[in-house]
């Protein structure tokens, strides 16, 4: 499974609006809903019920929030980077600029924790989150987010 396997060129956010964890969830539930087709409250309220049992702010501006869904038909991606930080309750206190929202089926079994597993993987490097805050819009952030790891390592 790879990144451009979770994400489209629609699900990527430059510069989206947000002034708390609640409002950019929100924000992300709606853009979620247009490509699911499932309602934006459903997509919420299960976010919010995993964000209840813990933050998924990871750490260094970074959070993945995630949740499974019954009417998911496959993993579903959405990357959004604000124009502001807010507060997300992440493990080291620090504000959140980039959010990468993982939708899987209720079915999803181990693909669903690989999916995480694999964002994680990358929004953990320091220097792709350097970069992801650099990019010019949101195709330059569905550029980095998909190129093959071998290019990340050659450039």
């Amino acid at each position: 499974m790879e990144i451009q396997d979770l994400l489209s060129p629609d699900s990527v956010y430059s510069g989206l609006k947000a002034s708390s964890k609640r409002q950019a969830l929100q924000e992300l539930a709606e853009r979620a809903s247009t490509i699911t087709g499932i309602p934006a409250r459903e997509i919420l309220e299960t976010i919010l019920g995993r964000e209840r049992l813990g933050t998924t702010g990871v750490g260094q501006g970074v959070a993945i929030p995630h949740g499974r869904l019954e009417k998911v038909d496959r993993l579903h991606g959405l990357f959004a980077r604000l124009d502001d930080p807010i507060d997300f309750e992440s493990i080291d206190d620090q504000p959140v600029d980039l959010i990468f929202m993982l939708l899987a089926p209720e079915s999803a079994g181990a693909d669903h924790l690989k999916a995480l597993a694999k964002v994680s993987r990358l929004l953990r490097d320091r220097a792709m989150c350097d970069k992801l805050r650099g990019a010019d819009g949101a195709a330059a952030l569905y550029a980095l987010l998909t190129q093959n790891p071998a290019q990340t390592n050659a450039a």
